[in-house]
């Protein structure tokens, strides 16, 4: 769930960058993937898919996350 989660997230992203809005990487630092409500723990999911190979991921995004680096240091 988490690494769907994740891949939906960098979508949206992407997404705005397309739509020409800025993305702050201080924002995106306070946003998890790690999402506990609304998830059925054991189960009523699809499995008819399961044989279907996903399609590859880009896992880079155009966000400059040195930012939260130089915060961190000045904490």
């Amino acid at each position: 769930m988490i690494f769907h989660n994740t891949l939906d997230m960098a979508d949206v992203v992407r997404e705005l960058q397309v739509e020409g809005r800025p993305v702050d990487p201080l924002d995106l630092a306070q946003v998890s993937p790690y999402l506990t409500e609304h998830i059925k723990r054991f189960g009523e999911y699809s499995t008819h898919e399961l044989g279907i190979a996903p399609d590859d991921y880009d896992a880079r995004l155009d966000v400059d996350f040195s930012v939260l680096g130089d915060e961190k240091a000045a904490a």
